[in-house]
């Protein structure tokens, strides 16, 4: 981070190593991260290389034999063999067309860091990406109105803008996208401030509050946000939880074909979000938005990095529902990408 630049707390930041090695600890989510991510993140590049050659960091807290295994596979510079595991095991799952429009997708429009409701640093969000292959992640923490999830008030989106300006400097074939998830207000407008909005790559919008209401209020609150041209994404355009911790919750309700509609004149790609509680949008809405003429983007809506290994998930549900790889987003190289990103501001 920066010099003068406050952590998402306000508190000064820890020194975080860059490079690879910081990205295992966060890999198996939040329990990892918890107890391994926060003891490496005070631990110099060549300090933790030293404790990893002589062999004390295996005996610090909350560092196993599977991580310490991890760490020192990354610190060489290799792709650790347990996460290239878990990318086997999990593209095996796929169909042979799910596979196929995996490897066509370039990047994820719909990430969390720790800014908002993430569980770690941008940071180990672009390293993980990286590993992952991908060309681009857009970083897109909450906005001020939810403030269950943290979101970023003005200054504070200042500050993770210029975060993202200082990782980009240092890459090389990879671009953190700037961006937010803003949600859409019960009158339809986003809430961040416009002149905020301009100076983002990518927006994202999404429904978080009164989920329940009937089918024209929702009708009209999500038109009102597809008439601002800040809008890039609909994020998990139902709201549905169909399993995890959090319980199930039904989609809302609304006017599919007036909303697709809406979104396919104003070329505003309706999100398949890949995180298997989510599954959203379900499939036959799926198919009322190919109907419409709608963009799609496959997102993975990440809190953690290991979370942006769903992107396989997304990719199963398009391509079992016949969406061409040229409609969804995030198959696009990165210019093409940003010149539709931007085209309405």
């Amino acid at each position: 981070m920066p010099d003068g630049i406050a952590a998402p707390n306000g508190a000064p930041p820890p020194a975080l190593p860059p490079g690879p090695i910081g990205g295992p600890a966060a890999w198996r989510g939040p329990d990892m991260a918890a107890r391994s991510g926060e003891w490496l993140h005070h631990l110099t590049p060549d300090e933790l290389a030293a404790r990893a050659a002589d062999g004390r960091l295996k005996a610090m807290r909350g560092i196993g034999g599977r991580t310490y295994e991890v760490i020192q596979q990354a610190l060489a510079g290799e792709v650790p063999g347990y996460l290239a595991d878990l990318r086997a095991r999990a593209q095996a799952d796929l169909s042979p067309a799910g596979a196929a429009l995996l490897a066509q997708l370039r990047g994820d429009l719909h990430s969390h860091s720790e800014w908002s409701d993430g569980t770690t640093p941008i940071e180990l969000m672009v390293e993980a990406a990286r590993i992952l292959g991908r060309e681009y992640l857009a970083l897109t923490d909450h906005s001020p109105h939810l403030t269950i999830a943290n979101g970023l008030s003005i200054e504070r989106l200042e500050a993770e803008l210029e975060v993202v300006d200082a990782l980009n400097a240092g890459q090389d074939g990879f671009r953190l996208l700037s961006g937010i998830e803003v949600d859409i207000l019960e009158d339809g407008t986003l809430d961040q401030a416009p002149e905020m909005l301009d100076r983002l790559d990518v927006v994202v919008g999404s429904v978080h509050s009164h989920l329940r209401a009937d089918r024209d209020t929702m009708t009209r609150r999500m038109l009102g946000a597809l008439e601002d041209p800040h809008l890039n994404v609909f994020g998990h355009i139902t709201g549905r939880l169909v399993e995890g911790t959090r319980g199930t919750r039904p989609q809302s309700e609304f006017d599919a074909d007036r909303v697709f509609a809406a979104c396919a004149e104003r070329n505003v790609a309706v999100e398949i979000n890949s995180r298997p509680e989510r599954q959203d949008p379900p499939d036959d809405l799926i198919q009322r938005a190919l109907d419409a003429g709608c963009l799609f983007s496959i997102d993975t809506d990440s809190h953690a990095p290991g979370h942006l290994d769903f992107l396989g998930l997304g990719a199963e549900r398009a391509a079992a529902n016949g969406v061409p790889p040229e409609r969804i987003v995030t198959t696009w190289p990165l210019a093409r990408l940003l010149e539709w990103s931007r085209a309405g501001r």
